[in-house]
């Protein structure tokens, strides 16, 4: 089993991986909005919180040697759910091979994040 860690995503916010690799498997921590230099929220919207959240899956799975392509599941949360057409349009842009999914409404999420994604991929 390998760590991932990447300084272009942000570091963990808690006691975990930012991605663990097993059996040609990348299984990434959620993401929220957190810009990597400064390890704060960006954005107000769920569009500009989606770009930031996929740009960091994106630096993650890249350090893994993959890509969103080969992205399997992902699984995705929103505090809001009416905001659900609205993230679908920015993930659409970044998750092109359609793996299977997950979307919940939730209550909250950490540092007051509004959408939080994670992935598994192959490698």
């Amino acid at each position: 089993m390998k760590k991932i860690f990447t300084e272009k995503a942000p570091a963990a916010v808690g006691p975990y991986s930012q991605a663990v690799v097993i059996n040609g498997m990348v299984y990434t921590s959620g993401q929220i909005a957190l810009d990597p230099a400064t390890g704060e929220l960006v954005g107000k919207t769920i569009e500009e919180q989606a770009e930031q959240v996929m740009k960091n899956l994106v630096a993650i799975l890249e350090e893994a040697g993959t890509k969103p392509e080969n992205a399997v599941k992902t699984l995705c949360f929103l505090t809001d759910i009416d905001d659900f057409a609205a993230f679908n349009a920015v993930y659409a842009k970044y998750f092109t091979g359609k793996p299977a999914r997950s979307c919940v409404g939730i209550k909250s999420l950490p540092k007051g994040a509004i959408c939080e994604v994670e992935v598994i991929a192959v490698i």
